[in-house]
């Protein structure tokens, strides 16, 4: 629970009216669906937390858990200590295994071929599982900074690139001309799924960062709603306020009802001891904006001088450059967002350079590779492993030579795997993608898509040796009846106990009368005679016994088939929305007789 030490937060801001139009008045404290009690005055600037030169952001519910945790929603993964009282296992944290077909999307069509600028990617975008026409689908960048187009998969690898008549013979469904006036370029651009609309035909939302919106000179954000993602509504603009920076993005935290800007700043505003650089130096960080209304969210957007709350930035701790030559101060050059189970994951692109002008002169991408954050609140993010969760290669022949950019949706769930969708751009000089003979000429051009993989929920594991260690948990609620894991210990076995807030045993939920796992399984039972049912709504912690193997999550469900009734991030094969009812498909099946089959 947060300590009363939180301090109000500072007027930076001119006048308590603009306050107000940025953040909204205060309000009464709000208790989250895991017990985290945010202050009044959330969002609080990153400020608020202490935060010296060069340092990660303080994450307050790690130093000052719950006094007790309700696990109704989601899988409970150990990215963190959040939910562990005591453990003798130790951490693993995991990083992506790219798939061998890669890049599964690239430049191949006349309209991906935008001057010497190719591109087929998504600069953020969107890649969702639709699962009332059972496809996945990816809004990508085709031609550098120009069209939005749609590509279309059966299984998330093979892509297709259907028509759909909105520019004739290809599949752009946001043509230049009609996006932005007068012949404007967009930067970036975010499509959402948004399960929670009751109105269908705005089900796909769009958002967008555009030059010369509305005849105006400056960045703007753009909105726009659709059916199908094909055929999009009359562009909604922020008429007045320009946004602080290109590649700005919005995405929907699900666990509060809001939408989020995730503003991009050029220069760190007010106390330039926050950011990892000298004061007065560029550098890109982030601001933040909430609002219930995704509509209104563009339409109080701040401008250049007026950013919001200072949010979160790159520090010391983020990786250099591999090449000495190009070692600058690390930036944050994009933070996309995802719910996934109980958590919120973040996506942090980490510039490391070179700078614009001298990639440009040499030939170079900038370097970004993608590392990850979670939350537990949706503000604060634990970034407790810095290694490049997905990266460049640096290599002149790689088609990620460099510049790795994140997929808004991203990860879908596909099975017991994890995809991850994103973009990597070769060296231009490097042949990678051809037209007619030639190739790209652009520094930043020769963009493709690719998918890297992980095991689901496969972010960090609790391990333990032949000899065997035990996990017991904070205090934490249900109103479940059957506990599952996700875990790795076919040469071993896992058991469990609970215990009462005291730390007794209760009966009959003992290790003796628990029947042991051993297997390699992302959903499996973990049983005792009686189920769990007895202890719903009780404070009661688990005790989990393992040896040779690894605890990724576990979970309390209501349901057999052990759907965790958490985010499925950008969906998958199996789920019909946002989140999992399903559990296990085949088990669901089984305990829905009248479904047809």
């Amino acid at each position: 629970m947060y300590l009363p030490g939180y301090r109000s937060l500072q007027i930076w801001i001119v006048t308590s009216l603009t306050l107000f139009s940025l953040v909204g008045p205060p309000v009464a404290a709000e208790t989250l669906y895991n017990g985290i009690v945010l202050p009044e005055d959330f969002p609080l600037s990153a400020e608020e937390g202490g935060r010296a030169k060069g340092k990660p952001m303080p994450v307050p519910y790690l130093d000052n858990p719950p006094t007790v945790i309700p696990i109704d929603v989601g899988r409970q993964l150990f990215v963190d200590d959040f939910l562990i009282d005591s453990t003798t296992l130790t951490r693993t944290y995991y990083t992506a295994e790219y798939h061998p077909d890669n890049p599964i999307l690239k430049p191949d069509q006349d309209w991906e071929f935008a001057k010497d600028k190719w591109f087929a990617a998504p600069f953020s975008g969107g890649t969702w599982y639709d699962s009332k026409e059972s496809l996945f689908k990816m809004w990508y960048t085709a031609g550098a900074f120009w069209h939005g187009a749609l590509a279309t998969s059966a299984d998330g690898i093979h892509w297709d690139k259907p028509t759909y008549g909105v520019v004739k013979g290809t599949n752009i469904v946001l043509p230049a001309g009609e996006r932005v006036d007068n012949g404007k370029h967009l930067d970036t651009y975010t499509v959402w799924l948004d399960h929670a609309e009751p109105d269908y035909n705005k089900r796909y939302k769009y958002f967008a960062t555009e030059f010369g919106h509305q005849n105006q000179k400056g960045i703007r954000l753009a909105y726009r709603t659709s059916a199908d993602g094909i055929h999009w509504s009359n562009t909604t603009g922020a008429q007045n306020n320009l946004i602080a920076a290109d590649r700005t993005t919005v995405f929907y935290n699900p666990f509060r009802k809001v939408w989020v800007l995730s503003q991009k700043c050029g220069k760190c505003r007010g106390d330039a001891s926050l950011c990892a650089h000298s004061p007065g130096e560029q550098h890109r960080s982030r601001h933040y904006i909430e609002n219930t209304d995704p509509k209104k969210l563009i339409e109080v957007n701040p401008s250049n001088e007026e950013r919001g709350v200072y949010w979160v930035g790159a520090d010391h701790f983020d990786p250099e450059h591999p090449d000495p030559k190009f070692r600058e101060a690390r930036q944050l050059y994009n933070f996309d967002v995802t719910p996934y189970e109980s958590l919120m994951l973040g996506m942090f692109s980490i510039w490391q350079g070179p700078p614009n002008k001298e990639a440009e002169e040499l030939g170079l991408q900038k370097r970004s590779d993608i590392l990850l954050g979670f939350s537990r609140d949706g503000f604060h993010f634990s970034r407790p492993d810095r290694r490049r969760f997905i990266s460049c290669t640096w290599d002149e022949k790689s088609w990620r030579f460099g510049n790795v950019q994140s997929s808004i949706g991203s990860p879908l769930v596909v099975g017991d795997k994890l995809y991850f969708y994103f973009s990597g751009r070769a060296k231009a000089s490097a042949g990678m993608y051809n037209r007619d003979g030639k190739n790209s000429n652009s520094w930043s051009g020769g963009v493709a898509t690719g998918l890297a993989i992980i095991r689901r929920d496969g972010f960090a594991s609790m391990d333990a040796k032949a000899g065997g260690g035990t996990l017991t948990t904070r205090p934490v609620t249900f109103k479940g009846k059957y506990l599952f894991v996700n875990v790795n210990c076919p040469g071993g076995e896992l058991k469990a106990e609970v215990l009462d807030e005291n730390n007794n045993v209760i009966g009959p939920y003992t290790l003796a009368n628990c029947t042991p796992v051993s297997s390699d399984s992302t959903l499996v039972a973990l049983t005792w005679k009686d189920n769990l049912s007895a202890l719903s709504g009780q404070t009661v912690r688990f005790r989990f016994h393992l040896t040779k193997g690894s605890l990724y999550a576990f979970w309390v469900s209501p349901a057999q088939s052990g759907a965790s009734f958490g985010y499925a991030g950008g969906g998958g094969p199996g789920f019909f929305g946002a989140r999992d009812t399903i559990g296990s498909p085949s088990a669901f099946i089984k305990s829905q007789p009248n479904l047809k089959r």
